[in-house]
């Protein structure tokens, strides 16, 4: 699962979960049956911040929109879907709730339930184990309201595609002769039914998952691999998991990783102290095969050539998005950001004269980094019966959420050539 462009931008603070957040260390929930109307099904989806989104309904409420995380053990849905479709006399007696310790040591408690039906298409899952889960944050990240996250186990008896390309999701029954797919195919076999492949930098070959629920290319663990980096890693954005949030160590590789037949030189990675993973950022360049009765993943592409990823570029700022307010959560050292003085805590109510509420991830992908500067709107503040003073910006916030002060002021921010894609902006006040 994952810990998870936006850009440069981590937009929510306790969203993006899925590596780092479930793991497949308690054994897989699946569901008690699975049938398709057809061979095959094909479902139309969403590709918002490197995430695939199915939209499903199967009775006069919905539609609804599932997030597809191959990284993930469990299936989450909101309290809505629990207590419209719950199926209370099939959830096991004592059956646990799910306790999450996060950094800062706030605890987050799941309960679990089990829902009669989920139906994607003409598929249908019957009797899905399922973890209860507030969705708001991840639907403030995506700009489309998220019923739940579609965990790789729902996915036992079928065979699952990915296809990124085509922005499509596609379900099979297994081939009884046990084809694969076109492409490489790579074997996960363990137990767990984990989809833990083997990837290769330059000669050294390790274990990642497959991660669609992550935005990242490649998070990377690099105990044992000596990695050489042709730039950083340097601290980059403030993310969070369920766990809590953490900052980015961002890095660009010297060497190539290698999938399958497919190379992708030196690429942008993460390092991590957790398990290494491929996210998004990277399997958007594939079509992708789950077969977990044979136990393979295999990757297809249209090409040979390989996957030359695009520069990216950050403004230095990672926000926790509620409307109507934006709260800076974190400022990368010596980005364009740091440089405005823009601090942890500042909150932004517009950017381009619109307020936030307009602005999802899909919006600021849209803006072409480097096309110029954005008015980035962020309102003084008081502390106590105090005005912060003007040309200053106040610090940390301590988690209040007092309206803002007449007084305004903007933060010129332009664009910065960097590891992710973000925006240029600029404030108010200097127009």
């Amino acid at each position: 699962m994952s810990p998870f462009p936006a850009p440069a931008l981590r937009l929510s603070l306790l969203a993006l979960l899925l590596t780092g957040c479930f793991s497949f260390r308690r054994e897989a929930q699946r569901p008690g049956g699975t049938d398709l109307g057809s061979h095959e099904v094909v479902l139309p989806a969403l590709l918002v911040d490197n995430t695939l989104i199915v939209e499903a309904k199967w009775d006069r409420f919905g539609p609804y929109h599932f997030l597809l995380d191959t990284g993930s053990a469990d299936t989450l849905v909101t309290r809505e879907l629990a207590d419209r479709y719950g199926n209370a006399g099939a959830l096991p007696p004592g059956a646990p709730e799910v306790q999450l310790q996060s950094s800062d040591g706030r605890t987050t408690v799941l309960p679990p339930a089990v829902l009669e039906r989920i139906e994607l298409g003409r598929a249908r899952f019957r009797n899905v184990p399922v973890l209860v889960y507030d969705c708001s944050a991840l639907s403030g990240q995506y700009g489309v309201k998220i019923d739940g996250v579609l965990g790789f186990p729902l996915f036992r008896k079928t065979v699952l595609t990915l296809d990124y390309p085509r922005r499509r999701v596609i379900l099979r029954r297994p081939d009884p002769e046990g084809k694969p797919a076109p492409g490489a195919s790579l074997s996960f076999n363990n137990s767990s039914k984990t989809p833990l492949v083997p990837i290769r930098i330059a000669d050294r070959t390790f274990i990642a998952l497959v991660d669609s629920g992550s935005d990242q290319t490649l998070s990377i663990n690099p105990v044992g691999l000596s990695l050489r980096f042709a730039s950083g890693p340097t601290e980059g954005r403030t993310v969070g998991t369920l766990a809590g949030d953490r900052i980015e160590a961002v890095g660009r590789l010297a060497d190539t990783l290698v999938i399958g037949d497919t190379a992708v030189p030196r690429p942008t990675v993460e390092v991590i102290d957790e398990l290494s993973s491929l996210g998004g950022g990277i399997l958007r360049y594939f079509t992708i095969t789950f077969d977990q009765e044979d136990d393979r993943v295999t990757f297809q592409r249209d090409t040979a050539e390989p996957i030359v990823l695009p520069a990216e570029r950050i403004t230095g700022l990672s926000f926790s998005k509620s409307a109507p307010y934006w709260r800076v959560v974190g400022v990368v050292p010596g980005s364009p950001a740091d440089a405005a003085e823009v601090e942890p805590g500042d909150l932004v109510t517009r950017i381009d004269g619109e307020p936030v509420s307009r602005w999802d991830v899909g919006a600021l992908r849209a803006a072409e980094p480097g096309s110029g500067e954005h008015c980035l709107h962020l309102p003084e503040r008081r502390h106590g019966d105090q005005q912060a003073p003007q040309g200053r910006r106040p610090g940390a916030l301590n988690g209040s959420d007092a309206a803002p002060q007449e007084k305004r002021r903007g933060a010129v921010v332009p664009g910065h050539p960097g590891k992710r894609k973000g925006l240029g902006l600029e404030g108010e006040a200097a127009r």
